[in-house]
């Protein structure tokens, strides 16, 4: 093995850090949270982590979960709880109490891991205090999770784990405001790496034992997940940092010869609009990858010219384990061409195809439902068999609730057929914000939508009808409504109107209410 071939065939997570640790023991997986951490060291930690929580009851199949900022602990965490066959659930700190419980409840879960501020949200009390452990992300060293994981000795050996046994379950939130439970196999976390010849991997997408990312967006969302497990698989060096900041990024990018960065679009444009970036060295990078949100044209010329490097745009969702269609480099110019509005291709051993409503194959062209057939698609939701039939098919079809269509190979996302808001790479549901509105005394009626933001992609805006004689401003909506659910949920601005445009059953049009903000654009994402 080279290192420029690092990589290693494997089935599972559990196998990946014995295996990688045995090859290349003092080759550092870790930088930026304290001491360097090497492979062999992460490797034994993670075995103290598995003896910890086998001591603690924990058993295959049991949901382990994580809620805090980043950390080189998750990943700790992560791969002990694959040596049991358990599952790592990473849960997202920003939601409100309320839905953590919900979450928490759902999942039945056996232990929690995360920062100290987190542990006493959700309904963790009542499950007892042996069974939530606090990380210091800032001191990992001195960390009650320290001494809990150096309390153990590590074990030798892992109990029968099989590809297809679900290694992570990452909650996405639903139309209906309920979140799903995605679960995602070490098979879907994998496949795409070691079921694909090297030989027909993208040249942009093989990364080498030289390689060094920055994890710096949340660890809840599997695009950053799976791109640190990436290039642990690799053999690369990962910078974690337990937060965004643009300063600190491009600090990094220098300090630590940064190769390979993972942005959503309004991080990197906060990036370029630092004041550090007018003098900065970004001359290690070799790609820049983004998506999670759409991404402006203007902003992308911007980028492009500020950075210098190679862009590639990546698609994907949680229930595909992240990307699987990407635009590749040579298909992103200074001028606009007709690629640049498209998502790309998919990559090799992944099939995408456009249907209609009545579930039939359309033809190069014509817009339908983007559906997606991959080794990467998710087992399905969590103890929700109906909502798992409805998003996957007989076939094997995954539809993905974008309209769009296919041309030459090429994937164009036109619309969204299920209503879901993307602002900032945070998916964002109308009906559950909506009902938060309703609930304000003052609100008759009331549509959610997203509108074009050129920093975040787009923008929950909220139309509001006041009832008769009733009275309420934007900030106090805003108010009500960041009391109840997380803010990145609640709306930016709100508009009022006497009334909202309706069917003859009462449907809400919320495509006429769209419009106006999205008039004179091509595409209806921004």
């Amino acid at each position: 093995m080279t290192q420029e071939d690092p990589m290693i065939d494997i089935g599972t997570l559990a196998e990946l850090l014995p295996r990688r640790a045995a090859l290349h023991p003092d080759r550092i997986a870790f930088l930026g949270q304290g001491a360097p951490i090497s492979y062999a060291e992460l490797d034994r930690r993670s075995r103290k982590v598995a003896a910890g929580l086998r001591a603690s009851g924990v058993r295959h199949g049991d949901r382990v979960a994580y809620v805090g900022r980043n950390s080189a602990d998750y990943y700790e965490l992560l791969f002990g709880i694959a040596r049991l066959g358990a599952v790592m659930m990473p849960l997202n700190w920003r939601l409100a109490d309320a839905e953590l419980e919900y979450i928490l409840d759902h999942a039945d879960v056996a232990m929690l891991f995360g920062e100290e501020a987190h542990l006493g949200r959700g309904g963790v009390p009542r499950r007892g205090a042996e069974h939530a452990i606090a990380i210091d992300v800032l001191r990992p060293d001195g960390s009650p999770y320290a001494r809990w994981r150096d309390g153990h000795v590590p074990e030798p050996g892992d109990v029968d784990i099989r590809p297809n046994d679900v290694a992570m379950q990452l909650y996405t939130s639903g139309t209906t405001g309920r979140p799903k439970g995605a679960m995602l196999s070490h098979r879907n976390i994998l496949a795409l790496r070691t079921e694909v010849p090297l030989a027909e991997q993208l040249p942009w997408y093989r990364w080498t034992a030289k390689d060094v990312s920055i994890l710096s967006l949340p660890l809840f969302h599997i695009g950053t997940a799976a791109w640190g497990i990436i290039g642990l698989h690799h053999g690369g060096s990962l910078v974690i940092q337990p937060d965004f900041d643009p300063g600190e990024t491009i600090a990094a990018i220098a300090r630590h010869g940064v190769t390979r960065l993972a942005l959503v679009p309004s991080a990197l444009q906060m990036i370029i609009e630092h004041p550090a970036a007018r003098d900065a060295d970004f001359s290690s990078i070799d790609y820049i990858f983004y998506g999670a949100s759409p991404m402006p044209l203007a902003l992308l010329r911007r980028s492009m010219e500020a950075i210098g490097s190679a862009f590639v745009q990546i698609y994907g969702m949680t229930e595909t384990c992240g990307s699987l269609v990407a635009l590749p480099p040579e298909d992103h110019g200074l001028e606009e061409n007709r690629r640049m509005l498209s998502a790309g291709k998919p990559f090799p051993g992944v099939e995408v195809a456009v249907k209609d409503a009545d579930a039939r194959f359309l033809p190069d062209g014509q817009i339908g439902e983007i559906v997606i057939r991959s080794p990467s698609n998710m087992v399905g939701y969590y103890q929700q068999p109906e909502e798992t039939a409805r998003i996957i098919d007989p076939d094997g079809w995954l539809h993905t609730g974008d309209a769009g269509f296919v041309e030459d190979g090429y994937v164009y996302v036109q619309d969204r057929i299920k209503e879901m808001i993307i602002t900032g790479g945070e998916n964002v549901y109308p009906a559950e914000v909506e009902a938060a509105i309703v609930a304000h005394g003052a609100v008759a009626d009331v549509a959610v939508i997203g509108v074009p933001d050129d920093r975040w992609g787009e923008a929950v805006k909220a139309v509001v009808v006041l009832a008769a004689g009733r009275q309420a401003d934007e900030a106090e909506i805003i108010g009500w409504v960041r009391s109840r659910i997380a803010a990145f949920k609640a709306p930016k601005s709100v508009d009022f109107a006497t009334s909202l445009p309706r069917s003859a059953s009462g449907k809400l049009l919320r495509k006429d209410v769209r419009e106006p903000y999205w008039a004179g654009r091509e595409r209806r994402v921004n």
